[in-house]
């Protein structure tokens, strides 16, 4: 399993939020190039950015800092944050990202989706943000009323290879990861599953490497130091 340690972008600073709250917004570093160069240190391969701010407004106002993070490191590196045109993924794709994500654009613009998968293939990946059963959309403030088992089907269908799944319940909570949720994804589907959410110890580390999913985002974790992410790689395996 890969382990992809995450920064989350807000005024070119790494922050959390908790549960996806904007309100509740913890600065960690004004300088996210050191984080990111601490994870490669830890043997990091692999990096989740997500610009909070472009969530917002659907542009790229963290570009610089996501360049300098990739320029520094050379991780494989995924991106998202309200990435809702063939523009703004040719900006990441340019800036040397390898996987953009796209999350509300994909629920709302199917049209949009099925051209971004056509013309940049496995480059894109779907961000499934679940809130009670179903799909949540614009920075998780809305709930829609797609099944999120359903809509992660309707994107392998579509030919969708990464998924990228968060019970935002769990999200920046420390209260462990959902496990059940990506069993039946991994038992359902025939795609890349990275768990997002709640990881919080080596134990949900051990158990989600079990599941022989693709991934999982370490996120807060990292930064308050419940995971040791050099030891979480080690248990995933990752190489």
């Amino acid at each position: 399993m890969k382990i992809f340690p995450a920064i989350d972008l807000y005024g070119g600073k790494a922050v959390r939020l908790y549960k996806g709250d904007y309100n509740q917004m913890t600065v960690y570093s004004d300088n996210p190039v050191e984080i990111a160069l601490d994870f490669k240190n830890q043997g990091a391969l692999f990096m989740h950015l997500v610009d909070l701010e472009g969530a917002k407004t659907g542009d790229t106002p963290n570009l610089e800092t996501v360049k300098k993070i990739i320029s520094a490191t050379d991780c494989f590196t995924e991106v998202g944050g309200g990435i809702r045109s063939m523009a703004v993924i040719e900006k990441y794709v340019n800036a040397g990202v390898n996987r953009v994500i796209l999350g509300t654009a994909a629920v709302k613009d199917k049209d949009f989706l099925i051209n971004a998968v056509k013309t940049y293939g496995d480059k894109i990946a779907v961000g499934v943000d679940i809130k009670d059963g179903v799909v949540a959309i614009n920075g998780w403030t809305e709930k829609s009323d797609l099944d999120a088992f359903e809509f992660c089907k309707q994107m392998q269908d579509i030919g969708v290879k990464t998924i990228i799944c968060t019970d935002i319940s769990k999200d920046g909570a420390m209260m462990g990861t959902n496990h059940a949720l990506y069993k039946k994804l991994a038992e359902t589907l025939g795609i890349n599953v990275i768990a997002s959410g709640g990881v919080s110890s080596i134990e949900d580390v051990k158990k989600l490497t079990a599941l022989n999913i693709y991934g999982a985002i370490i996120g807060k974790a990292y930064y308050i130091k419940a995971i040791c992410l050099k030891q979480a790689i080690e248990v995933a395996n990752d190489n």
